[in-house]
């Protein structure tokens, strides 16, 4: 069986707080938080008004499509994966050859709730009758691989072209599958990432959940608040992340930047079993995929010197550090450096874990942490387990060399990467 190495080649990210790379990697250096008040859920009676969209203005949107294309179009999670996903492409320095079918490249790129908007406006063109004026891009707008295939046919991938979906696990999900693809000799290269709708009709059930902070509508950006003691709950929020993963030999043939290397990982379920439920994690299983996730990567719990954890201002933040502290066999001023990005961005669901991976390849390959923001006092129960020296609150430049990457999702799902600098 082939084992090749794989390597990150490419970025491209759509985030509440910044729409491609170098405005990103400017917001999350400095703390720059994307959640905003939104009047349209005033009006609907939400008790969380706030919430994190990317911003994205015309000229975004005719750069990746046709005006053709943006006829009677609606699907913002389409519209944020194909601009993330092409900006990656093209960041990784492939060219779109309009010709020819690319069978050594592929994508899988994953999705939570796709193409609501436009669901919602067939749904009244269809109960008046309408039916024949829903256009001829309804299908692919709000199928669940409608960005897969999008950006499978503007980029010509021959590969495989595929979506994903594990709740809040699907991002990080989408990375280790395209990795192992490259791994095991079956593509070359990969374009992995993920992205979600945002807006009420998404946001709702969460809101008629309760989980959502209600309390800080008039101060949106101060309303995520993950390991912090007075953490209400987390925010909404919508987006996409993506990667160009490859094998070395193929980088080095082209002679890529290379931003980091995926040294493995490890996917699992807790079965809603023990602890576990539909919404809640069942630790045996994630310390396990912590652990598994180690052995795989071949590295010892003492290499990793970074992790940006899931992470997501709830009642579940001292369980997670828990957990790490666990599969790690390392507490107190030993634990690595931790933070989280849901502070800026809130948490963006199916978006969540590739729109973190940029993050995470961001910090290794320019060797800094972003602060976690909004953290006044650390949980007394996070406090107790971890040095608070090991949380950073500004952005700190720090050497290091093994970043750990975790998300787990409804349905208590659990998926963990293990990302290293790049050394030949």
């Amino acid at each position: 069986m082939q084992n090749h190495r794989v390597v990150v080649t490419g970025l491209g990210v759509c985030a509440p707080n910044g729409v491609g790379v170098p405005a990103f990697k400017e917001a999350i250096e400095n703390g720059k938080s994307g959640i905003r008040f939104y009047s349209e859920l005033e009006k609907l009676n939400f008790s969380c008004q706030i919430g994190g969209m990317p911003l994205i203005s015309e000229a975004v949107k005719s750069k990746y499509f046709t005006p053709l294309q943006l006829r009677n179009f609606n699907a913002a999670g389409i519209l944020y994966g194909v601009a993330a996903g092409i900006e990656a492409w093209q960041d990784a320095g492939l060219k779109i050859d309009d010709e020819q079918c690319d069978f050594d490249s592929g994508t899988i790129f994953g999705v939570g709730t796709l193409g609501v908007d436009k669901y919602r406006e067939s749904i009244y063109k269809v109960d008046e009758g309408n039916t024949r004026r829903l256009g001829s891009t309804s299908v692919q707008q709000t199928m669940s691989s409608g960005v897969s295939a999008y950006l499978g046919g503007m980029l010509g991938l021959g590969n495989l072209v595929t979506t994903n979906s594990s709740a809040c696990t699907t991002g990080t999900e989408a990375v280790l599958l395209a990795y192992e693809r490259i791994k095991y000799g079956k593509a070359k290269r990969m374009l992995a990432g993920s992205t979600s709708d945002g807006g009420p009709y998404v946001w709702c059930g969460f809101d008629a959940l309760r989980i959502l902070p209600s309390k800080y509508n008039d101060k949106p950006a101060k309303a995520s608040r993950p390991m912090a003691a007075d953490a209400s709950g987390f925010v909404p929020g919508s987006g996409a992340g993506a990667l160009v993963l490859e094998s070395l030999e193929s980088a080095q043939q082209r002679g890529a930047t290379i931003y980091a290397e995926i040294l493995g990982g490890h996917s699992n379920s807790g079965g809603q079993r023990q602890e576990g439920s539909m919404t809640a994690p069942n630790p045996i299983a994630v310390k396990r995929c912590i652990s598994d996730a180690l052995i795989h990567a071949g590295i010892e719990a003492s290499a990793v010197d970074v992790i940006n954890g899931h992470l997501t201002a709830t009642t579940k933040d001292d369980l997670e550090i828990q957990n790490w502290s666990e599969a790690l066999g390392r507490k107190g001023a030993d634990f690595p450096y931790i933070n989280s990005l849901k502070g800026m961005t809130g948490h963006c669901l199916a978006a969540s874990g590739s729109i973190e991976c940029v993050a995470s390849v961001l910090q290794l390959k320019h060797q800094f942490l972003f602060p976690n923001i909004n953290l006044e006092q650390v949980h007394p129960a996070i406090a107790a387990q971890i040095s608070e020296t090991r949380i950073p609150r500004t952005k700190t430049d720090l050497q290091f060399n093994i970043l750990a990457k975790a998300s787990f999702g409804f349905g208590d799902v659990n998926c963990c990467l293990i990302f290293s600098t790049f050394q030949s």
